[in-house]
C-alpha cells in the first residue's frame, strides 16, 4: 500500500489496491503465471485453442476464460469485467499469434494477406473501449519489420498515444538478460495512463548483480535421468519422445553443444550436405550455456537444437517447460505435441514476472499501489 494514500471517509484506511490481470491470447498463461508471482491477480483469459483453454483454467480456476477468437470478443463485454474491478489498477497483456513475422515461418503468406496480422489492432480496440492502466504486449522481434511503415505496429503505437497513453516504450530484448536460460530475442512493449513507463533494467549480464547468465544446467539439471520414449513417473510431465534407431545412432555421434555437423558420413541427411543453413537441427544443447530459442516443436529432436546435453534424447516436456521458467507445479493439459506447442508459445513466466514488478513499481510512484 502507498504510505501517502488518502484515509476512507470514515478514517479508515484505503484498501492495498493489487493490479488486475486480463491476458488476451493467454495461451497456456506463461505471462499470468509471471505476473501472479509478481503480486498480480489474474481475472482473466482469452483464447481459442482448446488444450490452451484447459490448461489455463487448471492453473487459474478462479479466473474468467473466454474461449473465443478476440475479432468476436463484444467490448462492452469487457468493459463490464474490467469496470468490476476497479479502483484496482488494470493490466491488459496481449501476445498476439506471432507465425505471420517470425523467420521461423518459411512458408507465411505475405503480411497483408494473413489474416492474423490485425490481431494486433483488436486487441487496440478492447484497449480504447476498457482502458487499462497499463498494456503489456511481447512478440517476436519481426514485428517490427513487417509493415514498418503501416499496419499492425505503427498503427497499434497510433492507437495507444491517441486513447491516452504517455508514448509506449518498445525494443528487441535478449532474454538471457532477464534470467531467463535461452538466447532468443522477443520484442516488448510497455504503455501506461500515468506517465512514461520504460522497459526494465536488464537483470542478467555485465554490469548487473548477477554477471552471469542462466544456464541450461541452472534449469533442467537436477531432473532425474530419462531414456527416449520414457516417462518419470513422479515428475509432472517429464517425457521424453521416442527415436527412431537412425536418431539414436545420430545423437549417440553428437558431443555436448555439437549438431549434425559432428556426425560421420554415412549419418548426414543428403539434403543438408550442400547447405550453408540448419547448423541447429538435431543439435544438443550445452550444460553451461543458454538454450536456444524453443519453439512449438521444443521436444522433438529433429527441429532445432532440442537434443539433451548429455541424455540421448530430446529434452522432456517438463524440461522444455523449465527453459521457460515455468514453476514445477504449472500443469498442462493435451498430448506432448500440444504441450510443447503451448510452451514453445507461451512468455516466459519469469519475464513477466520482471515485468510485473516493474510496473508495481510505476504504479507505486503514481499513487495507485
Amino acid at each position: 500500500m502507498n504510505p501517502d494514500s488518502d484515509s476512507g471517509t470514515n478514517g479508515e484506511a484505503a484498501p492495498d489496491l493489487t493490479v488486475k490481470v486480463f491476458d488476451f491470447f493467454s495461451g497456456c498463461g506463461g505471462a499470468s503465471r509471471g505476473f501472479q508471482d509478481a503480486g498480480m491477480d489474474v481475472v482473466f483469459g482469452l483464447d481459442w485453442d482448446a488444450d490452451a483453454e484447459q490448461s489455463f483454467k487448471r492453473n487459474f480456476p478462479s479466473a474468467t476464460f473466454v474461449s473465443k477468437d478476440i475479432r468476436q470478443v463484444d467490448e462492452d463485454s469487457i468493459r463490464e469485467l474490467v469496470d468490476r474491478q476497479r479502483p484496482n489498477p488494470v493490466l491488459f497483456c496481449g501476445c498476439a499469434p506471432c507465425q505471420p513475422f517470425t523467420k521461423q515461418n518459411t512458408t507465411r503468406p505475405k503480411p497483408d494477406q494473413d489474416e492474423r496480422v490485425p490481431l494486433l489492432l483488436e486487441f487496440l480496440r478492447l484497449i480504447r473501449r476498457c482502458e487499462p492502466d497499463i498494456v503489456f504486449v511481447e512478440n517476436v522481434p519481426g514485428i517490427q519489420n513487417v509493415c514498418p511503415d503501416s499496419e499492425p505496429l505503427s498503427g497499434f503505437l497510433r492507437g495507444l498515444k491517441d486513447a491516452g497513453y504517455t508514448e509506449p516504450t518498445h525494443d528487441a530484448v535478449s532474454l538471457k538478460r532477464y534470467g531467463i536460460p535461452q538466447s532468443r530475442r522477443r520484442f516488448l512493449l510497455l504503455a501506461s495512463r500515468h506517465g512514461r513507463l520504460d522497459l526494465p533494467d536488464e537483470t542478467h549480464g555485465p554490469k548487473t548483480d548477477n554477471p552471469d547468465f542462466a544456464t541450461v544446467r541452472d534449469w533442467i539439471g537436477e531432473l532425474p535421468k530419462l531414456a527416449a520414449g520414457e516417462t518419470d513417473p513422479e515428475t509432472p510431465d517429464h517425457r521424453a519422445a521416442r527415436l527412431s534407431a537412425l536418431n539414436l545412432k545420430r545423437i549417440r555421434a553428437t558431443p555436448e553443444g555439437g549438431g549434425n555437423r559432428d556426425w560421420p558420413k554415412n549419418l548426414q541427411l543428403t539434403c543438408h550436405e550442400d547447405a550453408t543453413g540448419y547448423s541447429d537441427v538435431y543439435g544438443r544443447m550445452s550444460w553451461d550455456r543458454p538454450a536456444s530459442g524453443l519453439t512449438t516443436r521444443c521436444i522433438s529432436y529433429s527441429n532445432g537444437r532440442f537434443g539433451h546435453p548429455e541424455q540421448d534424447r530430446a529434452i522432456s516436456v517438463r524440461e522444455a517447460a523449465c527453459l521457460q521458467t515455468f514453476p514445477m507445479e504449472f500443469r498442462f493439459s493435451g498430448s506432448p505435441t500440444s504441450m510443447a506447442r503451448q510452451i514453445g508459445n507461451a512468455v516466459p513466466v519469469r519475464l513477466a514476472t520482471v515485468i510485473g514488478r516493474h510496473v508495481d513499481r510505476h504504479l507505486a510512484e503514481a499513487g495507485l499501489n
